[in-house]
């Protein structure tokens, strides 16, 4: 069958609900698809900030709901959930981008704490926010689930280590999910963001090691949270209807650079 562009891109009639979507890449990502037509409910931990996010996403259409969360707390989950339901009636989209490092360091000074707090909110929060989404609509109606994990799910990186396992963990469980789910016809797919200008990694990207980083990527750039919002736009498409459990790396080609010193 011919494709028909750019409808295999739009999200007409779609309601999609944005974790951490107040700034960064969640806020690029909640733009995208605000453009290819999707209805937004959007959450981040502050009112203020997500009632900021949302007036520059609806521009007056009436179309984005703003809603005070914070997804590492049950009750908040729940809550975000229902008002999507009872506001536009179905969850066809359900990005994942909340996530967490309280801790810069080697993995021997990781204390119980902080290790505890980057797996709930970055692999606990994630999973039962997908299944609240799936009882809630998906299961019945099928839908899309975009997880956001991390470059650092796939290598080690220094002094990010206990978030770049809970990435790790956050990519098998996009692929397990995957799995059981494609039967009520929903994809699960992951995003791998490599190093890329935001806040949350200020101080990996200002470092003398992220500036290292930086000139020695292929595309000798720092990403953008909008690179990020691309790949979160197809994947959520009905152009990659056919792709589900895969993680998409988006990191400029850093995971294949050259090596110094070659054979």
């Amino acid at each position: 069958m011919p494709i028909d562009f750019p409808e295999c891109f739009s999200l007409q009639g779609r309601v999609a609900a944005v974790t951490g979507a107040s700034r960064g890449i969640g806020l690029a990502i909640a733009g995208a698809l605000s453009r290819a037509g999707a209805r937004l409910a959007i959450c981040g931990r502050k009112q203020g900030a997500v009632d900021e996010a949302a007036a520059g996403l609806d521009q007056g259409r009436g179309d984005v709901l703003p809603v005070a969360a914070n997804v590492s707390r049950s009750g908040d989950r729940e809550r975000f959930i229902e008002r999507v339901m009872a506001w536009g009636g179905r969850i066809d989209i359900l990005v994942n981008n909340v996530g967490a490092n309280p801790y810069y360091g080697p993995l021997a000074g990781i204390d119980e704490a902080s290790w505890d707090k980057v797996f709930e909110v970055n692999l606990k929060a994630c999973l039962l926010l997908c299944q609240r989404a799936h009882r809630a609509w998906m299961q019945e109606h099928g839908g899309v689930i975009l997880n956001v994990s991390s470059l650092a799910g796939l290598i080690p990186t220094a002094n990010i280590n206990a978030y770049s396992v809970s990435k790790a963990a956050l990519d098998h469980l996009t692929r397990c999910l995957a799995s059981e789910w494609g039967r009520d016809n929903v994809r699960v797919n992951a995003l791998a963001p490599g190093l890329i200008r935001t806040e949350f990694s200020r101080a990996l990207w200002e470092s003398p090691a992220g500036q290292a980083r930086i000139r020695t990527n292929p595309l000798s750039r720092l990403g953008e949270a909008e690179d990020v919002a691309m790949g979160a736009l197809f994947l959520v498409s009905p152009a990659a209807s056919f792709i589900s459990g895969q993680i998409l790396v988006v990191d400029g080609g850093e995971m294949v650079k050259e090596c110094g010193g070659g054979l």
